[in-house]
């Protein structure tokens, strides 16, 4: 198939980008293009324009402090998955790249364009809003940062405005006596998932769990963060975490999965990554 014709436009600098983008508000940026060429291809996409970002060399950065893990919008999964700086900061986020499709899609695939295209079924979106991260976006009219729980406003919308460009995304860094971990079940290595968890627990100076939250994907219009502290207790009750998120969600029935093998299976998943978020907390405070 073919996708139906369009303007295509190659800047070299970011105010380049955004001044085509401020004269073709209705066009689409393509970056990686994992998700984009499919749908052009299948004509379920006909913008007039593409801004093909990638002559933007300012744009292909990893950064990586003491606050977080900063990711310009052309950074590549794989180049993020296999960062050790990245890695040491925020652990979550290589744990969760190495669920992203297959390695072929990791090495063209762009961390910003899945958080921009906004997919609910896709993990990187409940990476950044467990861990409470946020999108720098930017316009001829100047700069802008969202946060995660104001970005991902429902399945495939984000809060970015026509002539809006995603230049960056934050992560931010992992506290003091705090593990994560990712989890997931697809039907097939490398399909979306049925439902997955990314898991935060954080220790207190007693090392008993001051705070537990997870994020989930496949499960909601949006991604979806429940705070699990007050179900867990001080000691880390895993399972009645579970049964409280069983209680609180509302997956939706598709031909994959019934609802309620998505809401048993999401429970499964909770306690499974609560734990080993929990266990890497430990080794991390006695470390």
């Amino acid at each position: 198939m073919k996708p139906p014709p369009f303007r295509h436009h190659a800047p070299r600098t970011v105010d380049e980008a955004l001044g085509m983008l401020a004269d073709a508000p209705r066009a689409k940026v393509l970056a990686g293009g994992q998700s984009l060429i499919p749908l052009l291809n299948m004509r379920l996409a006909a913008p007039p324009d593409l801004v093909d970002i990638n002559g933007v060399a300012e744009l292909d950065t990893v950064h990586c402090g003491d606050e977080g893990v900063r990711v310009g919008a052309l950074a590549r999964h794989a180049r993020v998955e296999r960062s050790v700086e990245a890695a040491a900061v925020q652990p979550l986020l290589g744990r969760a790249l190495r669920h992203v499709a297959h390695p072929v899609i990791r090495n063209r695939g762009t961390v910003v364009g899945s958080l921009a295209h906004a997919d609910p079924a896709a993990e990187l979106p409940a990476v950044l809003a467990v861990l409470g991260g946020t999108v720098e976006a930017a316009s001829a009219r100047g700069r802008r940062t969202i946060p995660a729980a104001d970005f991902f406003t429902g399945p495939l919308e984000s809060a970015l405005a026509p002539g809006e460009l995603a230049v960056a995304a934050f992560f931010p860094a992992a506290p003091p006596r705090t593990g994560t971990a990712f989890t997931e079940t697809a039907r097939r290595h490398g399909d979306y998932a049925l439902s997955g968890v990314a898991a935060v627990v954080t220790l207190d100076e007693d090392l008993r769990v001051g705070a537990a939250r997870a994020g989930y994907l496949g499960i909601a219009p949006a991604p979806l963060v429940l705070d699990l502290a007050e179900a867990a207790g001080p000691h880390g009750d895993w399972p009645a975490a579970a049964a409280y998120v069983r209680e609180r969600i509302d997956p939706e029935p598709d031909i994959h999965a019934s609802a309620r093998y998505r809401r048993h299976l999401t429970g499964v998943l909770t306690e499974r990554a609560l734990a080993t978020a929990a266990a890497e907390a430990l080794r991390r405070a006695r470390d």
